[in-house]
């Protein structure tokens, strides 16, 4: 696989609706374009200083594009959710539509929902352990 081909979502670890968002992708991704790292981690905190961002806010859901090229896209909030969406199989892809909204419309929905995240999908105590099928897909758990 091309290394612009290969994404790398950056999620919260203790999240619920993190946690199903990473359940959805895995089995409508089989060529495994997308990897999963915690915000959690050292791998996303180094990325996230690296772009310009403080690793120490998790309310944010990132994807690195092409993470593995020379030339990384850092995308966030309902950018990154559009890009997930449209890179897998099924019906997701038919939430490209809302490429076309502005971020100062989407991004409004995208943080009402991330404040009430944790009351209405729950959150661990720690990050969650992939099923062993997956286990190759996350970095730095």
């Amino acid at each position: 696989m091309k290394e612009t081909e290969r994404h790398l979502i950056l999620y919260d670890g203790i999240c619920g609706l993190c946690n199903r968002l990473n359940n959805f992708v895995l089995p409508r991704d089989p060529e495994a374009h997308f990897n999963f790292a915690p915000l959690q981690g050292e791998l996303s905190r180094s990325i996230l200083r690296r772009f310009g961002r403080d690793p120490k806010t998790l309310d944010t859901f990132y994807v690195v594009a092409n993470y593995g090229s020379t030339t990384p896209r850092l995308l966030s909030k309902a950018r990154a959710a559009l890009f997930v969406a449209t890179h897998v199989r099924g019906i997701s892809r038919l939430a490209g539509a809302f490429r076309i909204l502005p971020d100062a419309i989407l991004n409004p929905v995208y943080d009402l929902i991330a404040r009430y995240r944790y009351r209405i999908f729950g959150q661990y105590a720690v990050c969650p352990i992939p099923k062993p099928e997956y286990r190759g897909r996350f970095i730095d758990p």
